[in-house]
């Protein structure tokens, strides 16, 4: 089988399963991954057959995307911020829209809107916030806690992988008695869990079926639940010169605003590449 045999195979496959335009670009990503041929060069060299051990590890691949698995957990790996992240279904699979609240973050320290010396991000899943944060400024001190500790050994790996110099830190955040381990922070950083549970039946099956739940869902009765332990840890863990970086729910941003100015921060709301509300930025009202 070649190469070019193997990619229709294998898209013809997929398209049962997703639309045209998402079942060409992961079976260009498999095809790349099982043969180390980019695109440009499966077109030129089509014709290249497949060893007997591609084939085999075609077909398993296939299996697993046959049964609606994400290719990033079927290959085991995510690219966020120009960077390859070890991924598993101990964590969220990195989007596009935390790139942009990395960039939002980056923009401002350059500005010099705020100073950074000092990060902590809260629940870091696959560490993607904290190493992006670090490989962009060696300087700063970053650390990043979650309470999964399947979570946190793919940060470690990722972290290790992408030589990134992380504090992990296994812990509840939403106990507050946990609190007093840490100390003042420049930039606190989260895409915490902001799903409501009564969203669940709009989420493709792709999503609710593999990624996990700990770290996607929040009550309905409290959907800010996270936001408030957030903006109440600020107040004694946030340098007064400090920022509060977050991503939220899209249809929550007002309420997200009301919450942080009660606790008396300034609050700025950013749109995603989607047009929707999607990164909130708060800090101390005499900042």
């Amino acid at each position: 089988m070649s190469i070019q045999e193997a990619y229709k195979k294998l898209l013809f496959q997929l398209y049962e399963l997703y639309d045209n335009r998402e079942a060409a670009n992961i079976a260009d990503m498999v095809i790349e991954f099982v043969t180390g041929q980019r695109k440009t060069d499966r077109i030129i060299y089509k014709t290249i057959p497949l060893n007997f051990e591609q084939q085999e590890q075609l077909e398993n691949l296939t299996q697993e995307l046959l049964q609606y698995k994400p290719v990033q957990y079927v290959l085991k790996e995510s690219w966020f911020s120009g960077m390859k992240f070890f991924v598993d279904e101990s964590v969220l699979i990195p989007r596009p829209e935390t790139e942009e609240l990395i960039e939002w973050i980056i923009q401002e320290i350059k500005e010099n809107k705020i100073t950074s010396d000092s990060v902590l991000d809260i629940g870091t899943g696959s560490g993607c916030i904290p190493i992006s944060l670090k490989k962009r400024n060696e300087k700063y001190a970053v650390s990043a806690l979650d309470i999964s500790e399947g979570a946190l050994k793919v940060a470690a790996k990722n972290a290790n992988d992408l030589n990134a110099e992380i504090n992990f830190i296994c812990s509840d955040f939403l106990d507050e008695k946990n609190w007093n381990e840490f100390p003042v922070f420049d930039i606190i950083v989260s895409n915490p869990p902001y799903v409501k549970q009564s969203e669940s039946e709009t989420i493709r099956k792709i999503v609710i079926d593999f990624e996990p739940h700990l770290a996607l869902f929040v009550p309905d009765e409290d959907p800010l639940l996270f936001y408030k332990k957030i903006a109440r840890f600020g107040k004694d863990h946030l340098s007064k010169t400090g920022n509060i970086f977050v991503e939220i729910n899209e249809s929550l941003g007002k309420e997200a605003t009301t919450l942080f100015r009660k606790e008396n921060f300034t609050v700025e709301v950013r749109k995603d590449m989607h047009g929707k509300d999607r990164m909130l930025k708060a800090g101390f009202i005499n900042n």
